[in-house]
């Protein structure tokens, strides 16, 4: 069933009396997208996704990086559809907790534990708890070059979106530059003894310098400090085992999810014992309320998890996304290039996760641009607020991609040499967070 544009329209406008920002997701809302984008999604099966009007879109980002195999990929649905047959949520443990523990175990070289939660914010905010709880310090150390970590307090209090935060608590964390150990080492030696724990990404849009991981891990140990991954991304995306395998430096503890179960609700946070087992009750300290909801296990996304890591013990999954965003950076650097474009677009980060940035005349990194850019993708069939790949995106989809980027660089071209807003529809697009409308 297709539904035509004012019927589609209508719903938009009910989504937003309802639901704050009309989404669950501030990263899925309108304001993130063009207006020719579609207001909602109707269904998908791998890289490809309908709207409600039934146009077909190759689609990019799959679900905020978390569907790294594919939309409706049928082992996942298998495993999970078999397990709700058998229930959801019982009054005790279901033996998928186990399993599923001891597979993501055998992958992390740093999962001597592990505790499943719903979320990546969860798990982060996990890690934070124990580092304090262990050291019996309340300030963290976060890399100020990433730009998400948590939807809670101790985060959120920090970025422009920070309504209804306590300064108190987001006082509580600093942070240093990426690549910069010196600023890392300066707030050890403004705040001696207090610092927790220190957290980041091990990489993002840019590698870390040698030795860079390695170092920071010294130092934070020699200051008495928990050294803390977020490997949201990485995990899944770098290596079945993390970025931590990919630059071989084992943090105290780490946090994934996303690719972890191919789009169902599962995140874990894993590491040393000696912390972990501090949310559990054999041990002689204090106990600490780690990561337990209602939900926090449910069966069949358990078992989705568990069939997501199999599938990629057994299939080359990593090597894929590579091998496909690898093409999709060579066909779009190659159309920059046909319309003199190199000085103001540019994909970063690694070709499993490749992000797009735009930029105006002056080289200065512009919404209007980017708004212009996903505009003329989606009228071509693709819907993209990046080019992160999954593993259901074939070579046509990429080529069929790189035919849309070209088109969309010729217009781009045009709008360059001339007036942007006469190439607009609508207005432009926003950044997620940010502090007012």
């Amino acid at each position: 069933m297709t539904l035509p544009h004012d019927s589609i329209q209508a719903l938009n406008e009910r989504a937003h009396a309802l639901i704050p920002g009309g989404a669950h997701t501030y990263a899925k809302g309108d304001d993130q997208y063009p207006v020719s984008a579609p207001p909602f999604i109707a269904r998908g099966k791998g890289c490809h996704a309908w709207d409600l009007a039934g146009r077909e879109f190759i689609e990019y980002g799959m679900g905020l990086r978390a569907v790294t195999l594919g939309h409706a990929f049928e082992p996942v649905v298998q495993a999970a559809t078999q397990a709700l047959q058998l229930g959801t949520n019982f009054t005790r443990p279901s033996l998928l907790e186990l399993q599923c523990a001891e597979q993501l175990q055998s992958m992390v070289a740093g999962a001597e534990m592990v505790k499943f939660c719903k979320d990546g914010s969860m798990a982060v905010d996990g890690a934070i708890r124990l580092a304090r709880a262990h050291t019996g310090r309340n300030l963290v150390a976060m890399c100020g070059d990433h730009p998400f970590f948590s939807t809670h307090d101790w985060f959120i209090g920090g970025t422009e979106m920070n309504a209804g935060i306590p300064t108190a608590t987001h006082q509580q964390v600093l942070k240093f530059g990426y690549n910069d150990l010196d600023s890392l080492r300066a707030l050890f030696d403004q705040h001696p003894g207090q610092i927790a724990c220190v957290i980041l990404e091990a990489a993002r849009t840019e590698e870390p310098a040698p030795q860079y991981l390695e170092q920071l891990k010294a130092l934070s140990h020699a200051e008495g400090a928990v050294l803390v991954f977020d490997e949201m991304i990485t995990g899944f995306r770098w290596h079945n085992g993390g970025a931590q395998t990919v630059y071989g430096v084992t943090p105290d503890l780490s946090a994934f999810g996303k690719g972890l179960a191919n789009g169902f609700s599962v995140s874990a946070l894993v590491g040393r014992r000696e912390l972990m087992q501090l949310g559990g009750a054999r041990h002689g300290r204090d106990r600490v309320f780690l990561l337990s909801t209602t939900h926090g296990a449910e069966t069949h996304a358990l078992a989705a998890a568990l069939a997501t890591m199999r599938f990629y013990e057994q299939h080359p999954v990593v090597a894929t996304l590579q091998a496909r965003g690898a093409r999709l950076r060579l066909g779009f650097e190659r159309a920059a290039a046909r319309h003199g474009l190199q000085s103001q677009v540019a994909l970063l980060s690694r070709d499993c996760n490749l992000l797009f940035v735009m930029r105006d005349q002056q080289g200065r990194a512009s919404q209007l641009f980017r708004t212009l850019f996903m505009q003329e993708l989606v009228g071509r069939g693709v819907l993209a607020p990046s080019f992160v790949v999954s593993y259901s995106h074939t070579d046509a989809d990429i080529d069929h991609t790189v035919e849309a980027i070209d088109a969309a660089f010729a217009v781009y071209r045009r709008a360059l040499d001339g007036d942007i807003n006469t190439f607009l529809e609508g207005r432009p697009v926003q950044p997620a967070v940010r502090k007012r409308g």
